[in-house]
């Protein structure tokens, strides 16, 4: 899904393998930001220093024994004149070195870890004189949908952020437990079905940051990756304003499409199938047969159901008559929920009563 230049890998395992032992060290060759240890926001900042502190703290154990260990074997190698002391039971200085260093270490760590955790919780609003940016965030099968309530828009594997402005993330899950993670910018999350989560991120600057799902959850998980694009505040606004006025309507077609066990590129591929005019927003990005033509097609929408999180989170039929301007969460079970048959969203009884014929729930 993601080209990155100026990392490119030779097929020879050897050079692989070297490669893959420098990768900390060129961790910033890309473009694409792929590291905490190339950070773009506050939170990947922090993780990188935590993580070069704990480097150095345990190095103070590692680095006596990578250095001795040789000195000892030539010091004390066949025919060295080294004294030969049989008798010899108990040093004191030994003693406090062999377990004083140690209970130093781990008590020095156990104390950077603990206030390392507290501050870097990602429940934690970020400190900042504007206001978040509120984000609701939702894994399918091999997708990530985003809704943006305040703007009243929607993308699909897509996490457009103003740079410089934090970032309020309310996350839960349509199918199994996955993982949330923008590496350049820190910060994995567990994301669960039935469950809300919260994630709080920053951009520094404008740029591109992959992400992905991080948990083992079955066949094709590591397709299920999205690309966050951070922009200045007017190029936010601008790319507000276009979603608007050219994205697709979100309809029970397409929550009906997103329920389903596919990929990006498949998914705009039945969307298109069903559109007899597709959007503008992806508009030059298809291969010559008119299909999507790769996983990085853009799919946007300039409008979903009021409380469609809140829906998705109480395995609720969203109202499709309601726009995004209304929030409502104590409405009525709608009878107008499509879901497909292969669909591994757990429906609530209530819910699976109120489909409508002929749907598996």
């Amino acid at each position: 899904m993601f080209n990155t230049p100026g990392c490119g890998l030779s097929r020879w395992a050897p050079s692989r393998l070297i490669i893959g032992l420098s990768l900390p060290l060129i961790a910033g060759c890309s473009d694409a930001h792929l590291s905490f240890l190339d950070p773009q926001g506050p939170i990947a900042a922090a993780q990188r220093q935590h993580f070069w502190w704990v480097i150095a703290i345990t190095l103070t154990v590692v680095l006596p024994v990578l250095v001795l260990t040789p000195l000892i074997l030539w010091r004390y190698r066949y025919g060295s004149r080294a004294r030969y002391r049989p008798q010899w039971e108990f040093s004191l200085r030994a003693d406090l070195a062999i377990w004083g260093i140690p209970l130093v270490v781990v008590a020095v760590l156990a104390t950077l870890t603990w206030r390392s955790t507290i501050a870097l919780d990602p429940y934690r609003p970020l400190a900042s004189d504007q206001p978040p940016l509120e984000v609701e965030v939702v894994g399918f099968d091999w997708k990530w949908l985003f809704l943006y309530p305040e703007q009243g828009i929607a993308t699909i594997d897509e996490l457009v952020i103003p740079a410089g402005r934090p970032v309020s993330l309310r996350l839960t899950s349509a199918s199994v437990m996955q993982g949330f993670f923008v590496p350049a910018l820190g910060s994995q999350i567990d994301v669960m079905n039935h469950m809300v989560t919260r994630l709080h991120l920053e951009a520094d600057a404008p740029g591109v940051f992959p992400g992905r799902n991080m948990q083992y959850s079955g066949t094709g998980f590591y397709r299920q990756r999205f690309v966050t694009r951070a922009l200045s505040a007017d190029a936010f606004a601008d790319f507000t304003h276009q979603v608007r006025a050219q994205g697709r309507a979100f309809t029970p077609e397409v929550f009906s499409q997103l329920m389903a066990k596919n990929t990006h590129a498949a998914l705009a591929r039945a969307l298109d199938d069903s559109d007899s005019v597709a959007s503008t927003s992806h508009a030059g990005q298809t291969d010559d047969a008119g299909n999507p033509a790769d996983d990085s097609t853009p799919l946007r929408f300039k409008h979903f159901p009021s409380g469609l999180f809140g829906d998705i989170v109480a395995h609720r039929a969203p109202d499709w008559g309601q726009d995004t301007a209304s929030l409502s969460t104590t409405r009525p079970l709608s009878s107008h929920f499509p879901l497909p048959a292969n669909s591994s969203l757990s429906i609530h009884p209530a819910l699976a009563a109120a489909a409508p014929t002929g749907v598996t729930p």
